[in-house]
Order: structure tokens, then sequence, then C-alpha cells
């Protein structure tokens, strides 16, 4: 059984000489393959690495190169997107098998259909939310100027039909296009499925980055409507297929492959330029302070432009540094708010007056936390001075100043007091089976996500076998310290038992989380150790994010099916599973003094619609079933039996607190569409009801009910519910009560 998986963005398997005793030499020792730590993912930290991806453009793009770093000079997150949506596309084209002619043409058009966005207004490029139903004209606008861009540069017809026809939509809902359906040319389609698949999966200032898998299931919404149905659903199969090699590939065809005639010949205009790359702006010793400082720190230059945002920033605003970085600064970014409570206006703000005045600020203010709470700060705005008096920027530091102890340091707390594994110095299994219900807790009463990563060292008995078991805690103590370096605050780091680690991750979505995954697995791989003759040893992670309906149990589980899938898949690899909450919190049923709870007799009957294709849905059933450990009774033909326990996932109150058993039915069938243009989706009728009722436990049954439906809704994606049934006898008799408070005089109260 096999589940959507996120591909380990990490080296290949050309980069690593394996070695007896499931190790393999550090990077560097492979010779001309060109490292995939610089390919970009999406979802980067730090500064981009803007001197490869010049040298990877220059190599594709020629003479025209200048186009590229127009775009890049004008709004890097906009190019760098372009860049990732290049390499996407190109791997895409050599798994379907296009030619060589059709390839080239593809990457160029990827390249550069967003170069018109150089000529966006400030105010939209540039604007920290989502964009409004006026701004839409001026972005068609920009996509008109990257075809006139485009025309001055390259007589090529099809670049041109390509790039004019990237925003139009399969069934000519759009206006403004002539093409629809398969008349759109087939690399204009190809492009419109993979930039949307990049821009989900990338953090936004107005929203973080979506799951792999929620971000399959709105392509399969979108599908027949905005996309093609038939590559939505070959860019699904391409994608599990894994991009390592893949990626590697493009970039190796890009910096060897190519002779500058065949990349130039595509253009008519030719006037070489130089690309300035700006200055380093921190040592390694600034870097590492701003990473690790709780505070929240900003660097704005002279033109109010965000150069910083560190990871203190991030922990208290819940924005990531990759959706602000490049943008406008505004005190409406972060929500602040005056001594009074007033909405913080640019006159007032801190920061720019450090800028125009030249002076520091200091004040108490409050700003719009994680969670849309108000969390007062001091901001202190710190001017940048030359000694001859000009201003550079200004730092704006922001400490939290709530007196209350939050999640975060109620975990920092217990981390340094709290029992020790005595060979890594990291927490134990007790200590993270005590805190996994306590973040589930948090997230079931306050919405605040987490993500949970383990990891296992791969081949870890030939290690102890070959070199000795001195030589195996050297390498468990490797593993841990890279896990303890990765860490932030708020996150817990366990040892879980023998060679398995587990990483609670506060406030991160199952994107961070992969990408943190990510960097500690190719972290790892670059750690020689001096026992192993100084050679490294890998690690397989398995990553998953809490959603609805989750307890300790299922999340943890499912984490373990994620690892036993990068083992299987061929080890030293990161698989995440779970569509994760996507920014929904858990559900809350709403108390009312007045009225008793549901009965345990409630009976819920639904028919819900996955986006997913059939096989593609049975497999996400398979993992409800396997991280529930339901008991399936009976199987007939597409109909499913079954009992499942479900335990308070809360912190018990009670020591009679015992689970509640309910018995489910899904009855899986195919929801064709009206039209062939759109895939077909599946439906579940289902059926929950418990298998015994107790008077005393109908609040319990009820509430737990209501969790399972949810997790069954988040495992399956649903985007659609009917709802049959879902009524006891006593909400029948509020029902006819409620009505006969309508009824005028005289009228009978039964009929």
């Amino acid at each position: 059984m096999t589940e959507i998986a996120a591909p380990a963005s990490g080296a290949s398997e050309t980069q690593a000489t394996p070695l007896p005793g499931g190790v393999t030499e550090p990077f560097g020792s492979a010779t001309g393959t060109p490292s995939s730590g610089v390919i970009p993912s999406g979802r980067e930290t730090g500064s981009p690495d803007i001197a490869h991806y010049e040298r990877l453009v220059a190599a594709r793009l020629g003479v025209s190169a200048g186009l590229f770093a127009a775009l890049r000079v004008r709004h890097l997150p906009a190019a760098i997107h372009s860049f990732r949506v290049a390499l996407l596309c190109s791997a895409w084209a050599k798994w379907r098998g296009m030619t060589e002619q059709e390839r080239n043409e593809l990457e160029v058009a990827a390249l550069l259909h967003d170069v018109g966005l150089i000529g966006l207004p400030d105010q939209i490029l540039l604007k920290p939310g989502p964009l409004t139903p006026e701004d839409i004209p001026y972005v068609d606008r920009a996509r008109l100027m990257s075809v006139e861009i485009l025309r001055h540069v390259t007589d090529n017809q099809n670049i041109l039909q390509i790039v004019g026809n990237v925003p139009a939509w399969y069934d000519a809902t759009r206006a403004g296009y002539s093409l629809w359906g398969r008349a759109i040319p087939e690399a204009a389609r190809m492009i419109a499925v993979a930039e949307a698949f990049d821009a989900m999966t990338t953090d936004h200032l107005y929203r973080p980055a979506m799951s792999v898998e929620r971000a399959f299931a709105e392509l399969y919404h979108g599908a027949g409507r905005q996309f093609d149905p038939d590559l939505v659903e070959e860019f699904v199969r391409f994608y599990q297929g894994g991009l390592d090699a893949a990626k590697e590939d493009v970039v190796r065809r890009w910096l060897t492959d190519l002779d500058a005639e065949s990349v130039n010949h595509l253009w008519r205009w030719v006037s070489p330029t130089q690309t300035i790359l700006p200055p380093e702006m921190e040592t390694v010793f600034q870097h590492r302070l701003l990473q690790n400082m709780r505070d929240g720190v900003i660097f704005v230059d002279t033109q109010e432009l965000i150069l910083q945002w560190n990871p203190g920033a991030e922990r208290l605003s819940g924005i990531m540094a990759e959706a602000v970085r490049s943008r406008k600064w505004s005190p409406t970014i972060l929500g602040l708010r005056s001594e009074r409570g007033e909405p913080l206006t640019e006159q007032d703000c801190p920061v720019l007056t450090a800028l125009r005045c030249g002076t520091q600020v200091l004040r108490r203010l409050s700003m719009q936390g994680r969670n849309q709470e108000k969390v007062p700060v001091d901001l202190h705005a710190v001017p940048v001075v030359l000694q001859d008096g000009t201003i550079l920027g200004a730092v704006a530091i922001l400490h939290d100043a709530s007196p209350e102890i939050n999640l975060e340091q109620r975990l920092e707390y217990f981390r340094e007091r709290v029992t020790r594994d005595p060979l890594t110095d990291l927490a134990n299994r007790a200590e993270f089976d005590r805190m996994l219900p306590l973040f589930v807790e948090q997230y079931q009463r306050r919405g605040i996500p987490f993500s949970l990563i383990i990891c296992d060292l791969d081949r870890f008995k030939q290690v102890n076998d070959t070199y000795g078991h001195q030589a195996g805690d050297d390498a468990l103590r490797t593993l841990a310290g890279v896990l303890r370096r990765y860490s932030r605050s708020g996150d817990l780091v366990a040892r879980y038992g023998g060679e398995e680690f587990v990483m609670l991750c506060a406030a991160c979505d199952i994107a961070t989380a992969t990408r943190r995954a990510e960097e500690m697995r190719e972290a790892l791989t670059r750690t020689p150790i001096p026992r192993l003759n100084g050679r490294v040893v890998t690690a397989s992670f398995g990553v998953t994010e809490v959603q609805p309906g989750d307890t300790p149990e299922t999340i943890l589980r499912r984490a373990d099916r994620a690892l036993l899938m990068a083992k299987a898949n061929g080890r030293n690899m990161v698989v995440q599973l779970g569509v994760g909450n996507n920014g929904d919190s858990a559900p809350v049923t709403p108390k009312r003094w007045w009225w008793p709870p549901a009965s345990a007799e409630t009976v819920v009957e639904e028919t819900l619609i996955s986006p997913f294709p059939l096989p593609l849905a049975m497999e996400k059933l398979h993992g409800f079933i396997a991280d529930h450990q339901a008991r399936i009774r009976k199987i007939q033909g597409n109909r499913l039996e079954m009992e499942i326990e479900v335990k308070n996932p809360l912190r018990s109150r009670r020591r009679s607190d015992r689970p509640v058993c309910f018995d489910m039915v899904v009855v899986m069938s195919e929801d064709k569409p009206a039209t062939e243009e759109k895939p077909a989706r599946s439906r579940f009728g289902i059926k929950i009801a418990p298998k015994s009722s107790r008077e005393r436990r109908r609040r319990e049954i009820a509430a737990r009910l209501e969790e399972l439906l949810a997790s069954f809704r988040s495992y399956l994606a649903i985007s659609e519910a009917q709802p049959h049934h879902k009524y006891s006898i006593w909400a029948r008799l509020r029902d006819l009560f409620q009505k006969s408070l309508s009824w005028p005089m005289g009228r009978p109260w039964l009929c």
C-alpha cells in the first residue's frame, strides 16, 4: 500500500558511494555531479544562492539571460518561482518523452513566462496580501507584457504562443483568451499545472504553504475547469515517481549538455550583460546569532524593503521569512497597534521614523500573533548609519513582553528538567509520551498545529557489527547532534528507542517540517564520523502533521508508516503522509446548558466526495484503517464493515475513561463527471454508530463520533458532504418542540 509521498530532494545515489556497514562517503567524493542542495524546493532557508541560479539560467538562456536578471532584480520571489517551475517542467518533459525541441521551448517559456511582472506597479507586486478583483486587470496586463518583451528578442512563434496562453483556462471561462481545451499549446497547459502546484506548496505572507497531498487535491478540484484533467493525473504520477534524479538530470543538462549555438539560435537580439551579485550581508557569527535569538529581528533598507526576517520573527508572527523577504515594510504586516490599541500608521511607525530621522525609537506596542491573538511587544528600532552620516537602513528588534507562559515557554521549561537519555542527552521516550498528548490537547483546544518527524539510522546493525558498538554510539550521538542543531525553541527532540528518534515541531505545518527533515538528512550525510574512518551514516525520515480527528496514537502511527515507506523505497530519504490541517482548527462543539447532550444512539449517515480517483482514494482509506487499527468484519464487493475504538485525544481526566467502540460501514463507488473533460472522483457512503449506549456516557460518545468523522474526512481530503441522517431521539423531540412554538393558537400539537 502506497500513499502520496513527497520524495526527498536531497542527494541522489550518484553522489555517495555505498560502503560496507551501511555507511557512505561524505559529499564531495563524487566528481562532476552538481549538488542537489542548491536546487530550490520552494521552502528554502536563509538567502538563496543567487550565483548558482544565475549560472544555470545563463547556461539555459544564453544571451537573453539578462531578461531573467531583470526579473530577479525587480522581484526576487517571482524569479525563483519561475526557476523552480522551469526545473519541474523540464523533468516532467523528459518523463513524458517529449522531443528535444519541445523540451527546449518548454524550458525557455517556463523561465520567462512571468518576465512581464517587471512592469507591475509596486503596490501590487509588493502587496503583502492576496490580490483583489481590482488588481487582476494589472496582472493580466503584465502577462501581455511578457509576450511583448519576448517578441523583441525572438521570432519563435511556439514560445510566444506558450507564454501567451499560460493563463488560459481549460474550459474557456477566463475572459481574454481565444484558445481553450486541447487547442491551448500543450506546454502552456503543463506550465499552468506546474506553477499552480509550486505556488500552493510555497509560503506566502497571507497563507502558509500547503502540503503536497492538499495541493494534489486542489489540482484535482480544478481539473477540467482550470487545468487539463489528463495532465493533472499525469503530473501526480510523475511527482510520486520521485524528483531527485530528475532534477539532477536537468541541472546536468543545462550545465554540460547544452552548447552556446543550440541555446542562442532561439534569439535574434544579442547584448551580453554582466550580473552584479549582492555582497554578503552577514558574517557567520552574525548569522548564527540571528538564527538562535528568541527575539524577532527585521532588517529594512532605505527603500523600505525587508532584507532579513529571522526565526524569532517567524515564531512571534507565524509568517515565514520567504513570504516577506524583498517586500515593502508596513506596520500592517505585523498588525502593529499603539499603546491605546489603535492601528499604527506609517507616520507613527518606529521603523520608518528611524529610517527618516536616524534616531532610535523604543516603544511598547502590540502585534497580531500566530493565532490572531494580541501579543504585547517591545519594539526597538535602530538606524544603521555610516560614519559620514549616510543611513543604510534600520534594524527592528521585537521582544515578547507577554506575561503569560505560552506553550513554547512551558516546553522550554520542561526540556531543562525532564529525564534525559544518558547517551544522547536528549529527552527520553517517557517525556515524549507525556508531551505528545499535550501537543494534541493544544491543537484540540486552541487550534495550534504541530508536526511530527520520526527518523531511523539506516542499517545500524551493520554499523555495530562492522565497526563496533562504540562507533555505533558515535553514530547515534551524531544524529542526535544534527537533530538538536536543527530544532527550534518550542520543539521537543527525543530518543524514542534504539536508533529511532522523534521531533515534535511546535506551530509547524507539514511542508515546513518536510523541508526541515530534508535539511537534517542532508546535514547528516555531510558529517563524517572519525570511528567510521571518516565515513558517514544515513537516515530515513517520516513526516506528518496533526489533522482534525487525530489522537496521539493515529499521528504516531501515520509518521511511522511514512518512515517504513522511506525504508522500503531505498532509505536515505524523506517521506511525508497526511494532508495536514491546512489552517483548519479542530472542531469545537458548542455547549448548551438548556438542552441535554446527544444520545448515545446517534447515527451519522453521510455521502462524502473525495477529489482523488478511486484507486488513490482507496490507498488513503487503507491508511485510515491502519492508523486507527480498525478491525475489518466483512468485505462484500464495494461495501466494507469494520469496528473502530476511539480514545479521548485529550489528557484523561478520570481513570474510568475508556475508549468508545463504533461500527462503521463504508460503501465505495466512482463518481463519474458529467463530461469527459473532468477526472473521475470518489464517492463514499458512510454510516457510523456506537456499538452500545450508556446514558451516562452520551456526551463522550457524541464527542468521539465527531472526532472519528473529522478524521475520516481529513484522510480522504473530502471536498463535499451530503448528510443523510444525524438525529437522535432527543434531536427529534427538540425539532418537534421548536416547530410547535411557531404553530398558531388552536392548532393541535400533534398531527
